[in-house]
């Protein structure tokens, strides 16, 4: 435990080691792909899933399937406000442990559901509570996991090391992407709709068992040993109610990037398969293979995206992202409505446009809240917005273009949340460099 300084203030603990700090990125991640993983291998395999759990035809199942995916965003809130708390009291070590494998075990048992014709209805309601479970405890998983990361970083490369944290994203989005695609390939499609697509959805265990060995075998980061040795000398972290009195400000704009984040996220990453499938006719192969090239690039961008905003900071990353996305977003979906290629041109512009929010989430968000709050108020925050914007981004494309006939309602729709994050930004402190143990909305060090 660190020593508390003479004055009461909170200790500075020493830089992590290399290779501690190799494995906390490693720890911290892989519940991030894990989570992932899941989202690819549904959002990827969503024709199947919509075929063999839901009744009626083809686009009505599709369109369940799709709000059965939104649904489990609804608990995310809750999931925030159970296990921020418990991140702020007892350690992010022991949250994430256990977030990583109830995550896990609620992806696999998906694969486990009898279909439609063999239970009924209890197979839809199977997957609905099933989702809720993945919700809730990715509720305390991804802001669990930025602050770890955050917390272990060196404060003038948290940039380039939280970028890990989403290069963890996109590589367990792709996994599923892949192996969907290549059960898809090897199997055949009469194969993957009568019990293909159930295997992806097994591997999720593993993933978990392996997440929590690595979270298991490492210590609470030092920032958190650091606040818990003053804690019990001082006065304990404050309440759920004094974090919305207290650090309100830090919450909206957290809420309002959010907004921009997500729905770029879940449109470009959840929905777009389906869009291109259903909406821009590609087969369903081709709609697995675009979205794949785009994420691939995206990944080799990122570790240098995320060490561009430790030079230039947060806030210029953010705005040249969004004010790129909405220039650019409608051109590019009507690329994308040309064929194969511009569907592939197009993802991997916007992919990139993307890149400089998403590399700098781990290293940005948490860095708005004072230590002793980090967690609960990054949870909370980011999981309510996420809960109304995000997971109901791929539903509310959908119904809009069925509502208007609109192919490009998506990206008009983008564009509406590129406006939200601009708005939030400019209330955005630059946190680039700055101390973990400062708050950057107060006027001094907490």
């Amino acid at each position: 435990m660190t020593a508390i300084p003479a004055d009461g203030s909170p200790a500075i603990p020493a830089p992590a080691q290399k290779s501690t700090l190799r494995r906390a990125i490693a720890a911290s991640a892989m519940g991030n792909a894990t989570e992932w993983f899941d989202y690819g291998i549904y959002a990827y395999g969503v024709t199947y899933i919509s075929a063999a759990l839901f009744p009626g035809n083809m686009d009505e199942a599709v369109l369940f399937a799709l709000a059965t995916f939104a649904i489990s965003f609804l608990v995310r809130p809750l999931g925030g406000l159970f296990w921020g708390p418990l991140g702020d009291r007892l350690g992010r070590k022991s949250v994430l442990a256990f977030t990583i494998l109830l995550m896990s075990g609620a992806t696999l048992c998906v694969g486990l559901i009898p279909d439609y014709a063999s239970i009924g209805f209890w197979a839809p309601a199977l997957l609905i509570l099933l989702r809720m479970v993945q919700g809730f405890s990715t509720g305390g998983e991804y802001g669990g996991a930025a602050t770890f990361m955050a917390e272990y970083a060196p404060d003038d490369r948290r940039g380039f090391y939280g970028s890990f944290l989403e290069f963890g994203t996109l590589a367990g989005f792709s996994l599923g992407a892949a192996l969907m695609l290549g059960f898809s390939l090897i199997l055949g499609d009469g194969a993957m709709h009568e019990w293909g697509w159930r295997i992806p959805f097994l591997i999720a265990a593993p993933m978990g068992l392996v997440g929590m060995y690595l979270r298991s075998k490492m210590e609470d980061t030092p920032v958190f040993q650091a606040a818990a040795a003053l804690h019990h000398a001082g006065p304990p972290p404050p309440s759920l109610r004094l974090l919305m009195r207290g650090h309100w400000r830090p919450m909206l704009v957290v809420g309002g990037l959010v907004v921009a984040l997500n729905v770029v996220n879940y449109t470009l990453l959840s929905y777009m398969p389906t869009y291109l499938q259903q909406r821009i006719g590609l087969s369903g192969d081709e709609a697995l293979i675009v979205p794949i090239i785009g994420m691939l690039l995206m990944m080799v961008v990122l570790p240098f995206a995320g060490a561009l905003s430790d030079k230039v900071g947060r806030r210029a990353m953010w705005r040249v992202s969004l004010i790129g996305l909405l220039i650019a977003v409608v051109p590019l979906y009507m690329l994308m409505g040309t064929g194969l290629w511009g569907a592939t041109i197009g993802f991997v512009l916007l992919g990139l446009l993307y890149v400089p929010q998403l590399a700098t989430i781990s290293a940005t968000f948490p860095a708005l809240f004072p230590t002793q709050v980090r967690f609960a108020g990054f949870a909370v925050a980011y999981n309510v917005s996420t809960s109304i914007f995000g997971g109901t981004a791929p539903v509310i494309g959908s119904g809009l273009i069925s509502l208007t006939g609109n192919e490009l309602m998506p990206a008009f729709y983008m564009m509406l949340a590129c406006i939200a994050g601009l708005i939030a930004l400019r209330f955005m402190p630059e946190t680039a460099g700055r101390s973990l143990h400062d708050d950057p909305f107060a006027e001094k060090p907490v």
